[in-house]
């Protein structure tokens, strides 16, 4: 066959693939759906039933302490999915206001404009942008998420359309979707959405044997552990205490230096789409029980740092972490923090440590692997969809560096 006949059935082809997902985005889905400004306004029985097997954060008890301590610029969503009568789908997303300062660390060297310190945007994201993982949707048990996954994408655009009265959303984002989930990502292509690849999540398995932090100590070469150990004496010599803490009430009574804690480490992100409020973690420690565990490191009275980690499923995630950047300069705290989190982790009981996409080097000495992480990114104007495709190419990550801690 001639190249030129080759090349005319190709984009015969291809025009109608176009032609085909142009109709798909245009026609109703066929499903029936619920919307809601609280999950408290959905039938919880029906949220619970499709969510109970799924993450810890989509359920209700997680997301009324969001919703009770959000962070300002930030609007929970959320949709029920029905086939008929029977719900298949739960979506939990977030309305959020986006402006140029929080998205981006900017230099104390950097001349910024008043006008571009004003500059906002919309963005609507179908998942928690507070944690990392497919937070966003869970399925009925029995039901082929490829199918229903076009609903997701009916109950995200009516989301969209429904929230036009606080103002135009132009873009969408779902999150997150690792290999695993290449088929979700194929049917969300078909609606404009483009894939973005970010930081890897940083995943540590979990051995059976480990029974105890010793028990991971003891499977490190002598080069790790004896670092590992050394962290730990470095913090001592320092006059500091590390301590677990199980008193909500405490936790709630240093909810003002906890944040400080926090907004060190928050201030000095790359990436800030939103900023926690006081309440949030002593809120989450207080509704999630022993699912969440939090140890400090402090100098006499002074809080020096805090991590805590929750408890989803088989999976511990080590949620947030704050230090005192000034100390953590004479201190190892944040490595000590970080193993604070193993030890949360073998304590659980759970097969694998899920530690985030930052600080990659650190965590990889712990023997924590990555997972490659994207997200699914849309306009809503058609014809931009081009030019994000264009500079979703641009966008950089970090790579997580090759270490082997293990004997």
């Amino acid at each position: 066959m001639k190249p030129s006949i080759k090349r005319l059935r190709k984009l015969v082809s291809k025009a109608r693939d176009l032609r085909q997902t142009h109709s798909e985005r245009h026609r109703p889905s066929g499903f029936g759906f619920a919307l809601a400004d609280s999950v408290d306004y959905l039938d919880a029985a029906r949220w619970d039933a499709l969510t109970t097997c799924d993450s810890l954060f989509l359920s209700r008890r997680y997301l009324r302490v969001l919703e009770d301590a959000r962070p300002e610029n930030l609007h929970p969503r959320y949709a029920l999915i029905f086939r008929g009568r029977e719900a298949v789908a739960a979506v939990a997303a977030q309305s959020i206001k986006l402006s140029f300062t929080r998205t981006r660390k900017v230099s104390k060297h950097e001349n910024l404009t008043k006008p571009l310190e004003r500059l906002e945007e919309r963005m609507l994201v179908c998942g928690n942008v507070l944690s990392w993982g497919m937070h966003g949707v869970a399925f009925a048990p029995g039901e082929d998420p490829l199918v229903v996954w076009p609903a997701v994408a009916e109950a995200i655009y009516r989301l969209r359309r429904a929230d036009k009265l606080f103002g135009e959303t132009d873009l969408v984002m779902v999150k997150d979707f690792t290999d695993q989930d290449a088929g979700a990502a194929g049917v969300l292509s078909r609606f404009s959405y483009r894939p973005l690849e970010t930081d890897p999540n940083m995943v540590l398995e979990i051995s059976p044997r480990w029974k105890s932090y010793e028990d991971y100590l003891g499977s490190l070469t002598s080069k790790y552990r004896k670092t590992s150990k050394q962290i730990d004496k470095e913090v001592l010599e320092a006059g500091c205490t590390v301590e677990e803490v199980s008193d909500v009430g405490e936790l709630e009574r240093r909810a003002e230096s906890l944040h400080a804690l926090y907004l060190q480490t928050h201030h000095n992100a790359r990436l800030r789409l939103v900023t926690l409020p006081p309440t949030f973690l002593p809120g989450l420690a207080a509704r999630l029980g022993e699912d969440m565990r939090w140890t400090v490191v402090r100098r006499g009275e002074q809080l020096l740092g805090f991590v805590n980690t929750v408890r989803d499923g088989e999976t511990a995630v080590g949620y947030y972490i704050g230090f005192d950047r000034a100390a953590n300069a004479e201190a190892p705290i944040y490595f000590r923090l970080l193993q604070a989190v193993v030890d949360h982790a073998i304590r659980f009981g759970c097969r694998r440590l899920s530690l985030g996409r930052t600080a990659l080097e650190p965590k990889a000495r712990l023997g924590a692997r990555p997972q490659p992480m994207r997200v699914m990114v849309r306009h809503r104007i058609p014809m931009l969809n081009v030019l994000v495709r264009g500079l979703l190419h641009t966008v950089s990550h970090d790579e997580a560096p090759e270490r082997n801690p293990f004997k």
